[in-house]
């Protein structure tokens, strides 16, 4: 049996088990998801095409991932007038399993809840701590902190956040970028020419004592 369902404005051939990458949908992964807009179910018994929709009909799908499409360049230009302008964009996606397709208003049926094995217990209980054996302390080591990358020209508070989202956190870290490393980072900051107009890798070497 297969259908044809209508979401996010485009229309989608399916059949159950199928794995459909389709246009965002509210939910997280393991969620259940039905889809109302039927067109069209087909079967052994025939194809049935709704006026615009099947009467009765719906399909029945589990959210597998929660994903964005590959980054496209968005580039603008405004002829005899200096102007360009150019960034990225990634479109999100659901990736959807069908799990049924329902005909005559039913509903879909329930999956069984998986339960956890229950976990056993210790046949030797711990050993409480004496006077003599006191208990060792369990003090985490405190984060290594990194530089204050806002001394560098051109660096707020929040371009410092997107910085430490990188994995940049120190001034050692930015004077050893290479000319790959530098337009890797400006394309996900999208800021292409920021790092050379503002020189941080020169600054970064002095502040970091490499020079």
């Amino acid at each position: 049996m297969f259908a044809v369902i209508r979401t996010g404005g485009k229309q989608y051939r399916v059949v159950a088990s199928d794995l459909v990458e389709m246009a965002k949908l509210a939910g997280t992964a393991g969620d259940s998801v039905a889809f109302g807009e039927v067109l069209i179910v087909g079967g052994d018994n025939g194809v049935t095409v709704g006026s615009p929709l099947v009467a009765g009909a719906s399909v029945a799908g589990e959210i597998i991932e929660q994903r964005r499409g590959p980054k496209i360049r968005v580039f603008k230009k405004r002829r005899r007038q200096n102007s360009k302008r150019s960034h990225g964009h990634r479109q999100d996606h659901t990736l959807v399993r069908i799990t049924e397709i329902l005909t005559d208003g039913r509903a879909p049926t329930k999956a069984k809840a998986k339960t956890a094995p229950k976990a056993k217990a210790a046949e030797t209980p711990a050993a409480e701590p004496t006077a003599a054996q006191p208990a060792p302390a369990t003090t985490a080591a405190p984060p290594a902190a990194g530089d204050d990358l806002k001394k560098l020209s051109g660096v707020g508070p929040v371009m410092e956040k997107k910085l430490h989202a990188l994995g940049v956190t120190t001034f050692a870290d930015i004077a050893g970028w290479s000319e790959a490393d530098i337009d890797r980072i400006e394309e996900e900051l999208n800021a292409k020419g920021r790092v050379a107009r503002e020189g941080w890798v020169a600054q970064a070497r002095k502040l970091a004592g490499g020079e």
